[in-house]
């Protein structure tokens, strides 16, 4: 449709709302008290034989969106829309008059309506409310897409949600979903003891994990201040507090890229439980998403991208197997653990990988280069390029490079390496989490060591928080801490290829108008 032809068409509605308030009715009015809505009506009713609501006559008051009109010389039919469902509306003159008549000839698709009358069925059998009274409530001045291919213009999907919503059931039935995975979470860490907090979403040093934060200024204080990528070392001090099992549903901001699996504003779950560790996040893990896919799905298994997955076996594998278990087959014969023993040892199997990621029928690109970068680092890229894309089933990686942990704890054989796991699932990480790290000097230490990179340019790099180094000098108890990925999880149990699915307002570019 041509801008000419829309503005043709607001124009000509504009006019059949001038006719109803000519009728009467007023253009916007401010309530309509309903008895029913459409889900109820249907769910309560729908079982019922024709003679039965003949018998019974039982009246209604319900609105709706219009969504079809057929009308036949003196009667018309209509379907509301409301609650993701559809009922059918008979209207007829003899029974709503002609003023109310008149209103229904001069209704739009997507027009709002209240709806006063009885229940029945038509000859074909389909549950009907028979109009007694007709109520104006909205005029829909643009017209609804008259055919909504799914996702031929995403742009327009994500940018118009309500307009997603409105035409598109599977949509709403996505963010149903997603509602009742976070009341299964809450449920289930309430049942474990947990209490819900909140902690500060613009802080003055932007900590808990490794990103690039936005930057905002309060201008009474004068200050800087960061919006959040993680609630971490809030909810520690908690813990340090002595509230011993702590969890938060956060929005979280990191100022990076857009992809399917990206959007810089998310929401995650963080949760914290003193004299625990992360082996013990990992047998809660397996129990929460269980507990969180039969709730939403009815089931622990469920299809995702053609691969069904099942969250009734998790598997275990440290960083180091995984690399050995998924190197190319392609490629040059790959490590094995003993080569991946010693840390230098690793920038070898970086320069293998790199010689196989050159030739043009790998798909793959070499891993990055960096002047002095530290073996853990390597390790780790290495891993996200071998690895991470095969883990299909849910797969726990334990055992990461102390370089790329800050805060989680040591492993007592392998100080190169910490007690630290990340959840993978379709391909995806899920969840992250950690044996936190309690020792003051060691965290002070770990902090100066982010320091030091940030001063390279490394704008993800941790800042050194002194009032946290402080809460710990009172004493945190050994502590295991999670964080789950909401938005990812609803991927997963929603069958959605990008994170923008299931997000209702994910950040776009700025609408262009005009030439």
């Amino acid at each position: 449709m041509s801008e000419k032809e829309l503005q043709d068409l607001v124009q000509q509605r504009k006019k059949k709302l001038q006719a109803i308030v000519d009728l009467g009715f007023e253009a916007y009015p401010r309530k309509y008290d309903v008895t029913h809505s459409v889900p109820q009506i249907l769910r309560e009713n729908s079982a019922l034989a024709a003679e039965e609501l003949a018998a019974r006559k039982i009246s209604v008051r319900v609105a709706g969106r219009v969504m079809t009109i057929r009308p036949h010389g003196k009667a018309g039919f209509a379907h509301l829309a409301g609650g993701g469902q559809r009922l059918q509306v008979y209207v007829r003159l003899d029974a709503v008059g002609e003023r109310d008549f008149e209103l229904y000839r001069l209704l739009d698709l997507g027009d709002l309506i209240g709806v006063e009358g009885y229940l029945f069925r038509t000859k074909t059998g389909e549950l009907t409310v028979h109009a007694e009274h007709l109520q104006f409530l909205a005029k829909a001045l643009l017209p609804l897409p008259e055919k909504w291919h799914g996702l031929t213009d995403v742009e327009v999907r994500y940018r118009q949600r309500y307009l997603d919503l409105m035409v598109n059931e599977e949509v709403r039935t996505v963010f149903e979903r997603r509602g009742l995975l976070v009341c299964a979470i809450r449920d289930f860490l309430e049942a474990e003891g947990y209490l819900e907090v909140e902690t500060p979403m613009m802080q003055p040093l932007a900590g808990g994990a490794m990103a690039r934060p936005f930057v905002t200024h309060h201008n009474t204080l004068d200050i800087n201040l960061f919006l959040r990528i993680a609630p971490e070392l809030y909810l520690k001090r908690l813990i340090v507090g002595g509230l011993d099992r702590v969890y938060e549903i956060n929005r979280n901001f990191r100022n990076e890229g857009i992809s399917t699996q990206h959007n810089p504003e998310f929401t995650m779950l963080e949760f914290y439980q003193a004299y625990a560790d992360y082996h013990d996040m990992m047998d809660l893990t397996e129990r929460l998403l269980r507990r969180a896919a039969q709730a939403v799905l009815g089931s622990v298994e469920f299809d995702y991208c053609g691969q069904r997955i099942s969250f009734a076996k998790f598997e275990r594998l440290t960083m180091k197997e995984a690399i050995v278990k998924f190197w190319p087959a392609t490629a040059a014969p790959g490590p094995a653990l003993d080569d991946l023993a010693e840390p230098e040892a690793v920038f070898r199997w970086v320069a293998a990988y790199d010689e196989w990621a050159k030739q043009p029928e790998s798909g793959a690109e070499p891993l990055p280069r960096e002047e002095g970068k530290a073996p853990g680092m390597a390790l780790a890229e290495l891993f996200e390029a071998v690895a991470e894309r095969h883990l299909i089933q849910p797969t726990f990686i334990v055992d990461y490079p102390l370089e790329v942990s800050p805060l989680s704890k040591q492993k007592p054989e392998d100080p190169n390496f910490v007690e630290r796991f990340e959840l993978y699932v379709a391909g995806m990480e899920i969840a992250n989490a950690f044996s936190e790290l309690n020792d003051p000097g060691e965290q002070r230490d770990r902090f100066e060591y982010q320091q030091f990179l940030r001063e390279k340019g490394d704008l993800t790099a941790h800042a050194i928080d002194e009032d946290y180094v402080r809460a710990l000098c009172y004493g945190m108890p050994p502590t295991g801490g999670e964080g789950i990925g909401i938005d990812r999880l609803t991927m997963l149990l929603t069958n959605s290829r990008s994170i923008r699915d299931v997000i209702l307002f994910p950040l776009l570019r700025p609408e262009k108008h005009g030439g």
